[in-house]
């Protein structure tokens, strides 16, 4: 029974297969009592042409996916608002629905027809879409979907880009910090992807909104959950080393509250959370261009700064580590007040 019933729904034509999938999704607006029933075929149509239009984009077992039904579905699913009834529906499905959700929104944002990439053009015109996967990381059941989703997104630097500079990008300062680890961790796997995949619109965006971003970083450096410490530590060495970023850099490594931040989280319990501190520490030092207030705070916790180097050491042998810190000694030696 269950092969005549795959097999009916492979002779839908794609066209066919988008609108019923539609009605379906729309019906799922029942809320009634009385329309209970009618809510669980809504529910049990959309599973099967959800599996369906999976099918015929992903290929079934061995069979591979038939090329111009693929083209052909592409085209109907973002036409109009499919995709977007297919983000607002997302709480209403089951579990296995949402993880074909999810493989048909990757699947079909992928898809280059003609030199034209639908998919992604219609996210374009409708990116408030990216905000409202954002906000699902405030709903348990869907949040780790949803951040599938948004990561899909983040590969192209239109979308990357407008979810930078969208409001809705603040939130990641508190998702990552949310006490489910798994939604807390994907946020951050989402927050990560969107400061390091794109390197110029990543630079354009910490351009502009400098302040903006690192009074919301601090707070996760100052952290009371060593995770979130730990990982935005790693982070910020990550993104401030890039070679785009240089002029942040440059600009980061010339505040004495950075420094300050640092010489505090090189001193932290954790043999981790030092060594990345270290790692954004030793720019400070051996920045050639120092501002006069940073050679100040090194002077004055020159022997401090020293004892700590000398005494500072990683787990395994790192010749190149070993360098840094003669170079790092011999800086902090030689630096002298300035009025």
């Amino acid at each position: 029974m269950s092969f005549n019933f795959f097999k009916q729904f492979k002779l839908k034509s794609p066209s066919e297969l988008v609108k019923v999938t539609r009605e379906a999704l729309l019906a799922l607006d029942s809320k009634t009592v009385a329309e209970v029933r009618l809510l669980e075929k809504a529910l049990e149509e959309v599973d099967k042409n959800l599996v369906a239009m999976k099918h015929m984009l992903m290929g079934e077992g061995d069979a591979e996916p038939n090329p111009e039904q693929v083209s052909q579905l592409t085209f109907e699913a973002c036409k109009d608002d499919f995709l977007e009834l297919l983000v607002q529906k997302l709480p209403s499905l089951g579990w296995d629905a949402r993880k074909d959700s999810v493989n048909i929104w990757c699947t079909l944002l992928r898809q280059n027809i003609g030199g034209r990439q639908y998919g992604l053009e219609f996210i374009e015109k409708h990116a408030e879409l990216l905000d409202f996967l954002v906000s699902c990381y405030e709903t348990k059941e869907i949040a780790l979907n949803c951040g599938n989703m948004l990561r899909e997104c983040a590969r192209y630097p239109s979308l990357a880009k407008y979810m930078l500079e969208s409001a809705s990008f603040e939130l990641f300062f508190k998702y990552v910090e949310l006490p489910n680890f798994d939604i807390a961790s994907d946020a951050f796997s989402t927050f990560k992807e969107l400061l390091t995949r794109h390197e110029v619109v990543v630079c354009q965006y910490l351009t502009t909104h400098y302040k903006q971003f690192f009074r919301l970083y601090d707070r996760l450096l100052g952290s009371s959950n060593y995770v979130t410490r730990r990982q935005s530590l790693k982070l910020l060495g990550e993104f401030l080393l890039e070679r785009s970023n240089a002029p942040i850099m440059m600009q980061y490594i010339s505040e004495v509250h950075n420094l300050r931040n640092m010489m505090t989280l090189i001193k932290d319990p954790s043999k981790n959370i030092q060594s990345s501190a270290f790692h954004v520490f030793k720019v400070f030092v051996a920045n050639p261009n120092k501002t006069p207030a940073i050679v100040n705070i090194l002077f004055k916790n020159r022997e401090k700064l020293l004892r700590f180097i000398d005494n500072f050491h990683l787990d395994k042998e790192d010749e190149q580590f070993e360098e840094e810190k003669e170079l790092l000694i011999k800086e902090i030696e030689s630096l002298q007040p300035v009025e």
